[in-house]
């Protein structure tokens, strides 16, 4: 699914996405990618880490000790007295089936060196510094690290990525072997992401991870072939599943989510699959009673789907994400409002269709928002921030990119947003330098961008020194961005993360 939020500048040091390539290794850890969490914990991933102190006197004072460090995710190999591998890298490190791990007593070094490094006390705490992908690179330094690391606590929020190539080993015959999943599963994933796979691959996927009957809380497919068979399998199969994201899955029809969907699924995500109607939405809503997430990406939904919601739903739904929902005008919101008073979290990015009266319809009805999504609805105006302003006290996040009949006026509004931690203005292309000292008496803001804002000056943007606490500064694109600006924030706002 294309969101146009999801520009976020993405940390250097990993790939895109932020998709960490896990090595193949011979105990069946298999070939995948992890996934985790969000663009501001990516962006954390990537800052230099600070290792505690509890190296032993002797050894921190060894000057030929390198000192781990996430630009270096071998450093703690080269402290065990293990020379990097050839081929090792931030995000992974190639092994052939034959390759043998060390064992601590095979270490050099004295022997208080060598049970140092394999002191698990020590180890459990100082693995906590390092990334995911760099834990990959460490868990193949030696047996004991790699039984330290392989606890589930080192992996907790993170997501395996399988394509269908890496589910299978082409034997000498031409054969295709099923990966053995072992390596995932005392790691003790609950949730996997699926690409590419069809309904045979899922099949083989249930029958080998160990934990798919009970213990997997959360499954992904995406670009997959999976059809209304499969879907129905997967779900009957894999019992523990609440968390469910189809995405690029044109196989499945509306008749495969009526048979399949389960009353135990508590999140949903749709996206990017043609077959996805008013319909699907009477599934979702009649099959789904304790569901409280739903995102949805579909182009032939109208107005009438947000009527289809229970009274049940309406109570526990609390995050609706519309994205991209072209047909979805002002009566939809009306049904949307009525059908799901207590959402914290509304997503219309995307509907192109909604006005301003339909911002007047969510600010008056949905008092308990936290978090709200405009962007990319061009017919959205000054008026909508000023409803935004008077009625949603409770707003931590707005999101207003691409809003391009949004001025300076609009942000003379939300000044008065006490609560308002993030905001998104990329694109606004009518915002200038006095709009932004409107901005300066929000001391609640914690994340503010402004990339692509042509209007904007050096001398408008260096008045944002005023906001103390601002934590992340985003001037992507900016004309008035300069590198003399740069270094005046990084003397005035030591604490922020300004993105170039």
């Amino acid at each position: 699914m294309s969101n146009p939020r999801n520009g976020d500048t993405k940390p250097p040091c990993l790939p895109r996405n932020g998709l960490v390539k896990i090595p193949t290794q011979p105990n069946g850890l298999g070939s995948a990618s992890i996934t985790k969490g969000t663009p501001a914990v990516k962006n954390r991933l990537c800052q230099p880490s600070s290792v505690p102190a509890i190296l032993s006197p002797a050894l921190a004072h060894r000057s030929d000790l390198p000192i781990p460090s996430l630009a270096s995710p071998l450093s703690l190999a080269a402290l065990a007295g293990v020379s990097s591998p050839p081929g090792a890298s931030l995000v992974g490190l190639n092994t052939s089936e034959g390759s043998e791990q060390p064992s601590p007593e095979r270490l050099p070094g004295s022997p208080s060196e060598r049970q140092l490094a394999v002191d698990e006390k020590i180890l459990n705490r100082l693995f906590w510094y390092f990334s995911a992908c760099e834990k990959c690179v460490l868990a193949q330094v030696c047996k004991a690290w790699r039984r330290v690391l392989y606890q589930p606590k080192f992996w907790v929020g993170l997501t395996p990525v399988l394509h269908t190539k890496e589910l299978y080993n082409i034997l000498p015959g031409g054969e295709k072997e099923f990966v053995s999943l072992q390596g995932f599963a005392v790691r003790g994933f609950d949730g996997f992401c699926l690409v590419g796979v069809s309904d045979l691959d899922i099949c083989e996927f249930i029958d080998n991870y160990p934990l798919s009957k009970k213990g997997v809380k959360s499954m992904s497919l995406k670009r997959s072939t999976i059809t209304d068979a499969g879907l129905e399998v997967m779900l009957e199969q894999m019992q523990g599943v609440v968390r469910l994201e189809l995405s690029g899955c044109n196989d499945f029809t509306e008749a495969g989510l009526w048979s399949s969907l389960n009353a135990r699924i508590t999140a949903l995500s749709v996206s990017d699959c043609i077959n996805v109607a008013d319909d699907a939405i009477a599934a979702i809503s009649q099959l789904l009673p304790n569901l409280t997430e739903l995102n949805l990406q579909a182009y032939h939904v109208t107005d009438t789907a947000l009527a289809y919601f229970t009274a049940k739903q309406g109570y526990t739904t609390h995050t609706l994400r519309l994205n991209s929902c072209w047909e979805i005008t002002n009566h939809g919101v009306v049904n949307m409002v009525h059908s799901l008073p207590n959402l914290s979290v509304l997503s219309l990015s995307g509907c192109s269709k909604v006005t301003d009266d339909g911002v007047e319809l969510v600010a008056e009805n949905l008092r308990k928002l936290r978090s709200l999504d405009l962007s990319w609805c061009p017919r959205i105006t000054d008026m909508a921030l000023e409803y935004i302003a008077c009625d949603l006290h409770k707003l931590e996040e707005l999101v207003l990119d691409r809003c391009v009949r949004i001025t300076d006026t609009g942000l003379s509004y939300l000044s008065t947003m006490s609560s308002l931690r993030s905001l998104y203005l990329r694109w606004c292309c009518q915002v200038q330098d006095f709009g932004l000292k409107h901005l300066l008496s929000m001391g609640s803001l914690r994340l503010l961008s402004l990339a692509g804002c042509p209007l904007l000056t050096t001398t408008g943007l260096s008045g944002l020194v005023q906001l103390q606490e601002l934590e992340e500064l985003e001037l992507t694109n900016c004309p008035g961005a300069t590198p003399e600006l740069f270094k005046y924030f990084s003397q005035h706002l030591p604490c922020c993360m300004v993105i170039e």
